[in-house]
């Protein structure tokens, strides 16, 4: 297993970007948060490292095997000698280049600094290959339950809308939120109880802590006040309104965050989730400043205006539509799995800790 010292500018050739053209095609532009739009043209081709090179992505790094404009935001990378690309850039992923940004203020990334690091990496191609074979499978494999997500919650999407709104009856019942679910406002525990080292519980205070479907753990309190329980909807009802996720487990909500269940059967959280969604254009606009920047109390949801749908029909659409929001879920914790499986095995693979075997 053969390692070398060197700098980045041994293995690694740097480009500049340009401004990004006004044609537009199928090629992507890459600015320094990733893809901004598509063009006819090209400034570069083949196996590309990306790197964000000013402002708040400076050091972001992202790798293509086509044609794509780098803009004048970004840097691009490519390979000198005989090293592997897709090493390379997750090479660069666990450098964690911002860290090396100059200026604190407008941080900045240039080719002379990059030039100039020193780095330890693998010199053998054949192992090259097969710890970015390892990462990127997982990568590929994260990818596609991203996609398929974003499949099957369509999916799901289109069964209530045709359902509940396009054939919606003019004899459905009228009535309030508080009519058709039950549901909890958030009240922050005090501050000497938050830690970052699990004691406790989960707590999440507000759309910051939302991601797919469900809040990325971030802190735990041990003095917890109001609970939300395994697959409420979560809408945040503070700055900015609207904002729905759903709870992974049973978890403590602060003042940014409201829990729903349906009410007439709580196991029934995929209606709640979709039905919820389905308002979140209304609630975004029914809070106290008339901006989706304001709030929304509980006086507010008291008084919210809904149509209540037979029963028959939500018993309908729930057992034909929960297998898909099953499966959405299921997706989404195997993501996360993955995504901790590969984040923890980059720096190992990178620094020989963790050793692969591989032919030559």
């Amino acid at each position: 297993m053969g390692r070398k010292q060197c700098l980045l500018g041994d293995v690694l050739k740097f480009g500049n970007g340009k401004a990004r053209p006004k044609s537009e095609g199928s090629r992507p532009i890459y600015g320094g948060n990733g893809i901004l739009g598509y063009t006819a043209e090209n400034n570069y081709e083949g196996e590309i490292i990306v790197i964000g090179r000013v402002g708040a992505y400076c050091g972001a790094t992202y790798y293509e095997n086509r044609p794509i404009w780098v803009s004048d935001n970004a840097l691009a990378a490519i390979p000198k000698d005989n090293n592997d690309a897709k090493y390379l850039y997750y090479f660069l992923k666990k450098m964690d280049l911002n860290q090396h940004a100059e200026g604190s203020s407008h941080p900045l990334i240039t080719q002379t600094l990059l030039n100039s690091l020193d780095i330890e990496i693998s010199y053998e191609l054949s192992e090259q290959k097969a710890i970015a074979l390892i990462l990127s499978s997982l990568d590929d494999k994260i990818d596609l339950l991203h996609r398929q997500n974003k499949t099957l919650e369509a999916m799901a999407e289109t069964l209530f809308r045709k359902w509940f709104v396009e054939k919606a009856e003019d004899d459905w019942e009228g009535g309030k939120i508080p009519d058709e679910f039950d549901y909890v406002m958030g009240l922050s525990p005090p501050g000497i109880s938050y830690n970052e080292i699990g004691e406790g519980i989960p707590m999440f205070q507000g759309n910051a802590d939302f991601e797919f479907r469900f809040p990325k753990r971030r802190i735990y309190t041990t003095d917890p006040k109001r609970y939300a329980e395994k697959f409420d909807t979560l809408i945040s009802v503070r700055a900015p309104v609207g904002a729905q996720n759903m709870a992974k487990e049973k978890c403590c909500i602060g003042r940014g965050v409201a829990a729903f269940r349906y009410k007439r059967n709580n196991d029934y959280y995929t209606y709640a989730y979709f039905k919820l969604k389905s308002l979140m254009k209304e609630i975004q606009s029914f809070n106290d400043t008339g901006t989706v920047f304001g709030s929304i109390s509980k006086a507010d949801f008291e008084g919210f205006d809904i149509i209540i749908p037979p029963n028959e029909l939500v018993d309908k659409f729930q057992t034909e539509a929960k297998p898909i929001d099953d499966k959405v879920i299921s997706n989404t914790f195997q993501i996360r799995t993955l995504e901790k499986l590969r984040d923890t095995l980059l720096p190992k693979l990178m620094s020989g800790e963790v050793l692969v075997k591989y032919e030559n």
